[in-house]
């Protein structure tokens, strides 16, 4: 199954000049998206992580379910002020500013190893400070996925040598 075939692109969002690559159709199709799930099982369990992490939202799309199918645990990465509890933060540069991460304090136990999930791939400043917040709090990050990468946007180069996985590529 071509999964490209379920991914619908819109032009000139969120801003002009942007394709947007909408995952919500893979998801809403049942036979694509247990597809899609099957090959990111074995992506990630190559890896033999502890548990997922999913950076905000829609990584959580598919790291909570993975990590069901998979029998691992799953914590979230969330902007600033979105999780409850004891949190521990980590700021980072944006194209225009920066921003800040964060995950709670007793998400991550000490060396557990971890695997990263978003929905795509960019320009990777999002991927690698999740890389950074998760080192801070002890944890081993042993790979990152997503199901679509934009390689034209070289953000696989800022992961600091994590290995990273992608269902889908789109060159341009």
């Amino acid at each position: 199954m071509d999964l490209k075939d379920h991914i619908r692109s819109i032009p000139d969002f969120p801003k002009e000049g942007i394709l947007f690559y909408d995952i919500s159709t893979l998801l809403a199709h049942p036979d694509a998206w247990q597809v899609a799930l099957g090959r990111l099982a074995k992506m990630v369990g190559k890896y033999q992580p502890d548990i997922l992490a999913g950076i905000e939202s829609r990584g959580f799309l598919t790291a909570a379910p993975l990590a069901s199918r998979l029998g691992l645990g799953f914590t979230m990465i969330r902007k600033k002020g979105k999780l409850p509890g004891e949190t521990v933060g980590l700021e980072y540069d944006l194209e225009y500013g920066t921003d800040i991460i964060e995950i709670q304090a007793d998400a991550i136990q000490k060396g557990q190893r971890v695997v990263i999930l978003d929905d795509l791939l960019a320009t990777g400043g999002t991927m690698a400070a999740s890389i950074n917040l998760l080192n801070k709090v002890g944890g081993n990050v042993v790979g990152a996925a997503c199901m679509i990468e934009l390689t034209f946007l070289g953000g696989r180069e800022k992961l600091n040598g994590v290995p990273f996985d992608t269902l889908m590529a789109y060159d341009d």
